[in-house]
């Protein structure tokens, strides 16, 4: 049982891997043994970010910004110099906006469907390479994208970009997944629920905010970093070998409302 949940020696890179959700994924990768590249749009919380996890085992850094189609494949560039293959491609990088219904820009949705909904896409498939040169039909490569419960149900909060960005994550996922499948790639999403993370701390630094958000939860509480993790490596290990096309919402049940 211990191999089957193993992912000790794989490469794997992690978008977004500097902080909030990615961290949680890139710091549980490491601690499991894993080879972990990190990317970021700022060179110095990756270079500190790599350096701290490097204490747990090893984590270097790929500093990117991936806004737009150059960067995602110059990062893939970047990547495919250091590795030859690659095992799990985390594509976790994105952004959020929020603003009242009647306010909300345009330029929200140019901006988030370049980062949360192209960079995916982009990154992936200049990924392949390694990805393919990484399959097995024991054990696949795997992508695993991060998607959000915003977009499987209707936000409490005005983030229309966001929601409907996240939404074709998912549906990304899926087309993926079935693209991918005889290739021996498996592609799945995590839909994360209410977690520490920068897009979260202006609603969970708040006490009163932050009880209203566990009160939706039906198990009670906010996400922690292992229930990121322990999800992110299962997918990446034996244990997940078979499951593609899916989309796992981490999110307490908070999906269960409907």
């Amino acid at each position: 049982m211990t191999d089957l949940f193993s992912v000790h020696g794989k490469t794997v890179l992690v978008t977004g891997g500097t902080r909030g959700i990615g961290l949680m994924i890139a710091r549980g990768f490491v601690e499991a043994g894993a080879h972990v590249i990190i990317s970021s749009r700022k060179a110095e919380a990756c270079a500190a970010v790599a350096e701290e996890l490097s204490a747990y085992g090893r984590c270097e850094a790929i500093p990117a910004d991936l806004s737009s189609d150059e960067a995602a494949q110059a990062l893939a560039e970047a990547v495919r110099e250091r590795v030859d293959t690659l095992d799990v491609l985390v594509n976790n990088a994105g952004a959020t906006w929020g603003a009242p219904l009647e306010e909300y820009p345009e330029s929200a949705f140019d901006k988030l469907w370049a980062i949360n909904v192209k960079a995916v896409f982009r990154l992936t498939t200049a990924l392949l390479p390694a990805l393919r040169a990484a399959a097995t039909d024991d054990d696949p490569a795997r992508v695993i994208n991060i998607g959000s419960v915003d977009g499987l149900r209707v936000p409490s909060m005005e983030v229309y970009a966001y929601s409907a960005t996240k939404a074709a994550v998912h549906m990304l996922t899926r087309s993926l997944a079935h693209q991918l499948a005889g290739e021996r790639i498996t592609v799945n999403a995590i839909a994360p629920g209410p977690f520490e993370s920068r897009m979260m701390a202006f609603a969970l630094d708040d006490p009163g905010s932050r009880a209203a958000i566990e009160s939706q939860v039906p198990l009670g509480r906010i996400g922690r970093p292992e229930d990121m993790a322990g999800t992110a490596i299962y997918l990446a290990s034996r244990a997940g070998a078979y499951l593609t096309g899916a989309v796992i919402p981490v999110d307490g049940g908070i999906t269960t409302h409907g």
